[in-house]
């Protein structure tokens, strides 16, 4: 994942970064609000490391997989169902109502 992506979801990595840096606490991450420096120096002073250190402690995280938090955030369902219109049959609408297929509860 890109850093763009950490920014713009902040508060649905702190579960992600607490569990990566157990010591972080909520409060200062809010205060951070997604500025790259300011969590690599947030970090750095955390963990007692050297900015560089840190930096590639942090790219290594970045590399794993994006927090549920994230994926499952309302703001990207519409654009996650556009993209499934690919994969639909010619003719079906991707926002056409489901039900019949039986995971709908109405």
């Amino acid at each position: 994942m890109k850093w763009q992506h950490v920014q713009e979801n902040w508060p649905a990595f702190f579960d992600a970064i607490i569990d990566r840096w157990p010591a972080a606490d909520e409060a200062e991450l809010e205060e951070i609000d997604g500025d790259q420096r300011a969590f690599v120096a947030y970090i750095a002073e955390l963990t007692e490391q050297e900015p560089g250190d840190t930096r590639e402690e942090i790219r290594e995280w970045l590399a794993g997989e994006l927090p549920s938090d994230v994926v499952m955030d309302p703001r990207h369902d519409d654009h996650s169902i556009r993209l499934s219109g690919k994969f639909m049959p010619e003719g079906e609408d991707e926002y056409d109502d489901d039900a019949r297929f039986g995971d709908d509860n109405a």
